[in-house]
């Protein structure tokens, strides 16, 4: 459920005034002395958005600025608009800052479409010489021109607001590939994990950096980032679980390409013969990863198995271009099997309730696709059956999915499919015609058998059989 945004204006009509104070004429300083007044005003009785705090402290530099005509005053407008641009920036970075590692301010603010130029300038103001006057000046006035874009015309008027440029979210497959050919390395020759250990763990953390850039995409996605007052925009992804969910999803999508927790080489792809497990070498590679993003994220297994289960039941062997070859799927099957058979116990997915989300599922996408050529059903209920084994209560609800395991047998449309269905129906006439006109129904042997008002059974050639199939001898 989403809650309700509290705002400091009454109605749009107000927003519509302050922005027109703001935005009407750069030489009117009794419009902005109004606009500073009414954001005063506004923060006396409520929280203002960051938007709003960032408006207010650029006007009121700027005003100062058009009081001040000395020189004596450049020193105290340079820093009050150095600090009005810092809080700006770090306002709007901070709040998406949301995986386990700090991730650079100029990322985030690629992502979404705050120019780089005022990213470089509050490094400036913050670490190293004040910058001139001259240029903190055009800076508040970029700003204040980024303020309308992103946050009062998609307030105001949602239509006509120019929707913010969002920066496409990296591939992960490079980061993936350097990791395993790391861990390649260490697996082959021990000695060199100390070596190494540096590398692969910096690769980690930039693998944890992506899931937050994914976060942040989602909120783009929505059309949410955090400071747009109102519910005009998409809220699927207003919730935080949903949007990590979602940022999941996506390197699931990532680990499940070839080459990633299934190697390309089909002989590679051979699990130990005693265990259901995936081939050693893999799980040598991949667990750590997958333990340590187990650890910052808790429903990282459900959401494995989930995608693996969802490859796996879409999977149809018409649109398939390599028939013969099942590794694949039987790899990615002993993926889930280790996942619900090894992970830690000290997860917050309990091990017993991750088990039954993975047994229902299976069930699930069995039962919509047994007899429709689902390819990989053997797999299935292979990975099915060994995930019921010494389970009691689930062998009755197997069973019954094993006993409907059989396809359907589909009969092909002929030319005298047609005349058969058209003598069938004179035939069904005829008999309701005959009935009108029997009197004694109970001595007619091969009419009808009236039962209950509006029902009538034949006697002759009905046979039990599945509805809009019928079985008699024409």
């Amino acid at each position: 459920m989403i809650l309700p945004r509290r705002v400091p204006w009454a109605t749009l009509a107000e927003l519509d005034q302050l922005c027109s104070w703001i935005y009407a004429d750069k030489a009117d300083f009794d419009s902005k002395l109004l606009a500073i007044h009414r954001l005063s005003a506004w923060r006396a009785i409520t929280y203002l958005p960051h938007a709003l705090e960032s408006t207010l402290a650029l006007l009121v530099s700027i005003t100062r600025d058009d009081i001040a005509h000395d020189t004596d005053h450049s020193l105290f407008l340079r820093q009050s608009y150095a600090a009005a641009i810092i809080r700006l920036v770090n306002g709007f970075v901070d709040p998406l800052q949301l995986g386990a590692y700090a991730r650079s301010i100029a990322s985030i603010a690629n992502q979404i479409g705050l120019p780089q130029w005022l990213v470089e300038l509050r490094h400036a103001a913050t670490h190293e010489d004040l910058p001139s006057l001259e240029l903190l000046r055009e800076a508040a006035v970029q700003s204040l021109n980024w303020l309308l874009h992103h946050y009062f015309l998609p307030i105001l008027n949602p239509s006509s607001a120019v929707e913010p440029r969002q920066a496409p979210l990296q591939s992960l497959g490079p980061l993936l590939k350097q990791y395993k050919s790391l861990c390649k390395i260490t697996t082959r020759d021990v000695s060199l994990s100390s070596a190494y250990k540096s590398s692969i763990t910096a690769l980690v953390r930039s693998i944890e950096r992506w899931i937050s850039e994914a976060k942040v995409a989602a909120n783009l996605a929505a059309g949410d980032v955090g400071w747009v007052v109102g519910s005009q925009y998409d809220s699927a992804f207003s919730d935080d679980h949903e949007k990590e969910q979602w940022a999941l999803e996506k390197l699931c999508d990532a680990l499940l390409e070839k080459g990633a927790l299934v190697p390309l080489s089909r002989k590679k792809r051979v699990g130990p013969s005693d265990t259901f497990y995936p081939p050693a070498t893999s799980i040598q590679i991949w667990s750590p990863l997958l333990h340590h993003l187990q650890e910052f994220h808790p429903e990282l297994p459900s959401i494995v198995c989930g995608r693996i289960i969802a490859f796996l039941s879409d999977r149809d062997e018409t649109n398939d271009e390599n028939k013969s070859d099942t590794t694949f799927e039987t790899c990615l099957a002993r993926w889930v099997f280790w996942v619900v058979d090894t992970w830690p116990s000290n997860s917050q997915v309990d091990d017993r309730n991750l088990r039954q989300e993975v047994v229902i599922n299976l069930m699930q996408a069995l039962g919509r696709n047994l007899g429709n050529g689902f390819r990989n059903h053997k797999i299935a209920i292979d990975l099915l059956q060994r995930l019921c084994h010494s389970r009691p209560e689930w062998e009755s609800p197997l069973n019954m999915l094993l006993q409907s395991s059989t396809p359907y047998r589909h009969i092909e449309w002929q030319n005298g499919h047609m005349d058969t269905m058209d003598e069938r129906l004179e035939r069904l006439q005829t008999l309701h015609q005959e009935s009108e006109t029997c009197v004694d129904t109970s001595s007619s042997e091969d009419v009808i058998q009236t039962y209950a008002s509006g029902w009538k059974l034949l006697n002759t050639t009905w046979k039990p059989c599945p509805i809009g199939v019928h079985w008699a001898t024409v």
